[in-house]
């Protein structure tokens, strides 16, 4: 089974509108990161992060000791942070030739973890994901709208691009 590993970012721009159940449309285990889970400490994002732990398809584990090293090292951090965790996962998982997916919107951790082989995605990706499994279109258009105003703050072309690939998603869902 797909791991699918979260960020911070992505938690807490979700988390911070209560809408992490929008991650329930990913297929696979989603895991959240020991140092992940740490760095969650707005709220009402770290509050709904905690009733989000408590599904089953989801779980708070530390990464395999024997990778920190090495992700450490790729990232040049001196220190065990969320990031770090996330890289480990996807190390130890790629080498072993299995799929993993990472849900970030730090373009740092997006590009290494692409690069290392995982499928990478981000906020706006898991809004366009719940429309294509159901969400109705404006549903989604007014998460996005939330997202931008509690934290996300899109950029002009970026909030384009995403309303299109959420309206694309709800006529392709018919």
């Amino acid at each position: 089974m797909t791991r699918v590993l979260l960020d911070a970012t992505a938690l807490i721009a979700l988390g911070t509108i209560g809408e992490l159940d929008l991650l329930s449309t990913l297929d696979g285990e989603l895991v959240v990161p020991t140092a992940v889970r740490a760095e969650v400490t707005t709220e009402p994002a770290s509050t709904n992060l905690d009733r989000f732990l408590e599904q089953p398809q989801v779980t708070e584990e530390a990464p395999p000791a024997d990778w920190i090293g090495d992700a450490a090292d790729l990232l040049g951090e001196s220190s065990e942070t969320g990031d770090v965790q996330l890289l480990t996962f996807v190390l130890a998982r790629t080498a072993q030739e299995e799929s993993i997916g990472v849900v970030s919107d730090d373009q740092r951790v997006r590009t290494t973890a692409g690069g290392l082989g995982a499928i990478v995605t981000g906020t706006i990706g898991i809004i366009v994901r719940a429309v294509e499994e159901g969400l109705e279109t404006e549903t989604g258009l007014d998460v996005l709208d939330r997202v931008d105003s509690h934290g996300l703050h899109l950029t002009g072309s970026l909030r384009v691009r995403a309303e299109a690939l959420i309206e694309a998603a709800g006529e392709e869902r018919g």
